[in-house]
């Protein structure tokens, strides 16, 4: 319903037979291109502010280019890059990246991927990634020590700065041995691009990084390398053949494009990197010693495309589990209650729920009740005027219940800010006169920020939080508003002292206090929220234990400070404001 700003999206590809092989086989010579085109598109779902693509040709002369990129901002991105891209486009490897930006920051500039340039092929690169690094400062740090004046301050091009760093003292490190073996001019030059090792400059460089990525590059001597975080937080997935390698975020994505089956395509290990060398022959490493596993559960809830197969039935769990609260919720009155959901990302978790209910009684009553309308254009008008067309973007089916006699169900993935319910579905709800109102969330209470890639930072945004600011509030208890705010900025990695906001209260009341908070004015049917339990969410989800949203509990030292600090923020922009705690 919320439209959150999803992580980022990765694609490559590294053919492995001769460009004429593809032009024979398939009847074009843009094979390589095409499959990325299609991976990407496939993915349009992780990221619609900007794309970009880059590719190398391995056979280009000298004094030719033989490292391209094109990035475009905006929704229509992929369609832009591949239009710029010149028809008799020859390479070997190929790299896309969609982006959706976590830090606020836009622009072409900071589109992926991100581009090094040497005259030594092996030294030239291109990265990009899905990505959100926690601890930049230090890093950033880190590079200035050394004399190093990075132009831009964002994670992408400091991991850019610092890995072509290491890939430069790697590619002088296999000089010196040219060097003593007695080699010169451009034998000295093949022996580096024959031996570049991307295992021990991923090593040096990802050992300084806290926070979730799949990392993506292409060095301009033919090197291609995938990377994924100790945690496992962001996914990554491969598929090779003899004919080529290719990765992508999301697995049905690769199933697609290449008419896979589901066993066809292997996940990519925490700390582990998919190498594939200068000859094509590609190796899994262990970059850095894997941590306890929080892949994040969110990719299985919202993210990640429902056509899964596993996500698929995760989701459907995810709803199913759902209906002893529901059931409570109605009063048992199944007879006169009406099911539904909002388009389109809770659809399966509404058939998992359905299909609960269906061992209960028979004889289950479900409507499209809400109708997503249009995609309204809100920039063309001023904030007070955009509020009012953003309450239109859904609809509803009127006739599709009984006035005054039918409770109404309807669940969404996730209720994270509240905005969409206060500003336009609790309105059209209403309009059915339902007897009751019962809002059901397959996700638990969203009560944290997220640092690991997604758009979703600042404490304030989330109405789980709001909520119980306000239930300190009411209840004289500011104090501990006060008493956390000293921890967190005496404390900030030790431990997630926000819990402890949460901590005086139950689900059921923050649930009430949320309820009051986002009734319109004027509504009559009463309404009740429902969340999904964090047990109910491990049992559907039991490979993604990533949780941080919901519990706190970040995987990684940089989560939990940032969190900390986000908390800080907030007191100290409410002091500012000369509000009360």
């Amino acid at each position: 319903m919320e439209t959150l700003k999803h992580e980022c999206g990765v694609a490559m590809i590294r053919l492995l037979k001769p460009l004429d092989y593809y032009k024979n086989k398939y009847g074009t010579s843009r094979y390589g291109l095409d499959k990325l085109y299609l991976l990407m598109e496939k993915q349009h779902n992780r990221g619609q502010e900007g794309a970009g693509l880059a590719y190398v040709d391995l056979d280009a002369p000298a004094g030719t280019e033989y490292m391209f990129r094109e990035r475009a901002e905006g929704s229509d991105a992929i369609t832009e890059i591949f239009r710029k891209v010149d028809a008799s486009t020859a390479g070997q490897l190929y790299m896309g990246h969609l982006r959706y930006s976590t830090t606020g920051k836009s622009g072409l500039s900071y589109v992926h991927p991100f581009l090094r340039r040497n005259n030594w092929r092996a030294k030239n690169l291109c990265l990009c990634g899905n990505f959100n690094m926690t601890n930049i400062e230090e890093v950033f740090g880190f590079l200035t020590a050394q004399g190093q004046s990075p132009r831009l301050y964002g994670d992408a091009y400091i991991t850019l700065e610092l890995m072509g760093h290491r890939l430069d003292r790697e590619a002088e490190r296999l000089f010196a041995e040219a060097r003593e073996q007695g080699l010169e001019g451009l034998a000295v030059t093949h022996y580096i691009e024959d031996h570049v090792c991307m295992a021990n400059v991923l090593r040096s460089t990802m050992v300084h990084f806290d926070g979730g990525y799949v990392m993506c590059g292409l060095t301009g001597s033919g090197e291609m390398f995938t990377v994924r975080d100790p945690w496992g937080i962001r996914p990554a997935f491969y598929y090779r053949d003899d004919e080529l390698i290719a990765i992508a975020s999301e697995r049905p994505v690769l199933q697609t494009t290449f008419d896979l089956e589901s066993c066809d395509v292997c996940e990519l290990m925490p700390g582990q990197a998919l190498i594939v060398r200068r000859d094509g022959r590609s190796s899994l490493e262990q970059i850095l010693p894997a941590q306890k596993l929080s892949a994040c559960s969110f990719e299985r809830i919202y993210f990640s495309r429902g056509s899964d197969c596993d996500i698929y039935q995760e989701r459907k769990r995810l709803g199913e589990q759902l209906v002893q609260p529901v059931l409570k919720a109605v009063s048992e009155d199944l007879d006169n209650t009406v099911f539904s959901y909002i388009p389109n990302t809770a659809e399966v978790a509404y058939y998992g729920m359905v299909g609960g209910f269906r061992k209960l009684h028979d004889e289950i009553r479900t409507e499209k009740v809400v109708v997503k309308d249009i995609k309204l254009r809100t920039f063309i008008t001023d904030n007070a005027g955009r509020n009012d067309l953003a309450a239109h973007v859904y609809d509803i089916s009127y006739g599709s219940l009984r006035p005054y006699e039918d409770n109404l169900v309807v669940i969404d993935d996730s209720i994270v800010r509240g905005t969409t319910l206060r500003e336009s579905i609790f309105k059209i709800l209403d309009r059915l006169h339902p007897r009751k109102i019962v809002m059901v969330s397959s996700a638990p209470q969203i009560r944290y920020p997220d640092y690991y890639g997604i758009d979703m930072s600042h404490l304030e945004e989330l109405c789980a939080f709001r909520a119980a600011i306000e239930l300190l509030r009411d209840r004289g208890m500011q104090q501990l508003v006060e008493d956390v705010y000293r921890k967190c900025k005496e404390d900030p990695l030790s431990e997630n002292h926000v819990r402890e906001i949460y901590a005086p209260f139950s689900v059921e009341e923050i649930n009430a206090k949320i309820v009051e908070m986002l009734r319109p004015e004027g509504m009559r049917a009463p309404v009740e929220l429902v969340f999904q339990s964090i047990a109910g969410l491990h049992l559907a989800c039991p490979d993604h234990p990533g949780d941080w949203y919901f519990t706190g509990h970040y995987p990684t030292p940089g989560g939990t400070r940032l969190c900390n600090k986000a908390f800080v923020d907030y007191v100290e922009q409410v002091l500012k404001l000369r509000l009360p705690l």
